[in-house]
């Protein structure tokens, strides 16, 4: 039965419409609002399963405040990064960047992709949807697609895995699901643990009010809303199914509960 480590890395600042659409919004009772700007966690994943150890995602990177564009490091700023290389917090999990067999990358945007050059000419597989891939690279080497994907963190020389279908078993017990709206190709999956059933919604969900209360992300992180709420109702499903945690993509205070699980 596949065992979930829950690895943090860091912190994001950001304001909370980014993330919950309409949540600054003037109305006539409040015509001039508060902004909120909330502290968001960057985690990453460690699953151990069928014999082999998987990295979920690859994080921030360390020089996020001189690698990232400006204004995406200004709506997001990722203020504690050099404090949460890659390899450190493994090591502080227990693992070296020598024990992972493979790196599942739920997508490619640059909070999650950052340190996956550390993969570069490893021949470790790196598994992506297939509608992930070509729009990431279609984004950083065009001025159409989304701005969230540097051509940097995902160029160099990887061995891709291309997940192609909208269900993928990597292991027994541990099945990627396709989950488009953020992004196309976003993986999310659904992991057997000892600890119960554990669905990783990924930034399908950055908080609790987009899952909860079915509230959209913000219009900059949709690239689809109508494919958003066919994934929400997907992930709801399941969890009314198998009784699971669900484990959100930024949600500091869903993170903590459930590190303290798994």
């Amino acid at each position: 039965m596949p065992e979930v480590t829950l690895v943090d890395r860091g912190r994001v600042r950001a304001d909370r419409a980014y993330v919950v659409d309409g949540a600054s919004m003037a109305s006539a009772a409040e015509p001039e609002p508060e902004h909120t700007r909330v502290e968001f966690v960057v985690w990453n994943a460690v699953v151990e399963a069928g014999g082999r150890t998987y990295l979920w995602d690859t994080g921030v990177p360390t020089d996020a405040a001189e690698y990232w564009p400006d204004p995406l490091y200004g709506a997001f700023e990722a203020h504690d990064a050099s404090e949460h290389s890659l390899e450190g917090d493994l090591a502080d999990s227990g693992y070296d960047l020598a024990d992972i067999d493979a790196v599942v990358m739920s997508h490619l945007h640059l909070d999650h992709a950052g340190e996956l050059d550390a993969f570069a000419g490893t021949g470790t597989p790196v598994y992506v949807h297939r509608d992930e891939l070509g729009f990431a690279f279609y984004s950083a080497h065009t001025d159409e697609g989304s701005i969230a994907y540097l051509a940097a963190d995902f160029d160099g020389d990887l061995n891709w895995r291309v997940v192609h279908r909208h269900r993928h078993t990597l292991a027994e017990g541990f099945e990627l699901l396709h989950l488009p709206g953020h992004t196309p190709g976003l993986l999310g999956a659904r992991i057997e643990t000892p600890e119960g059933t554990l669905l990783v919604a990924g930034d399908e969900c950055y908080v609790d009010a987009n899952y909860a209360e079915g509230a959209p992300l913000g219009p900059g992180l949709l690239w689809s809303e109508r494919d958003w709420r066919e994934s929400l109702e997907t992930l709801r499903e399941l969890e009314r199914r198998t009784d699971a945690d669900v484990l959100y993509g930024h949600d500091l205070e869903r993170f903590e509960t459930l590190a303290a699980r798994y």
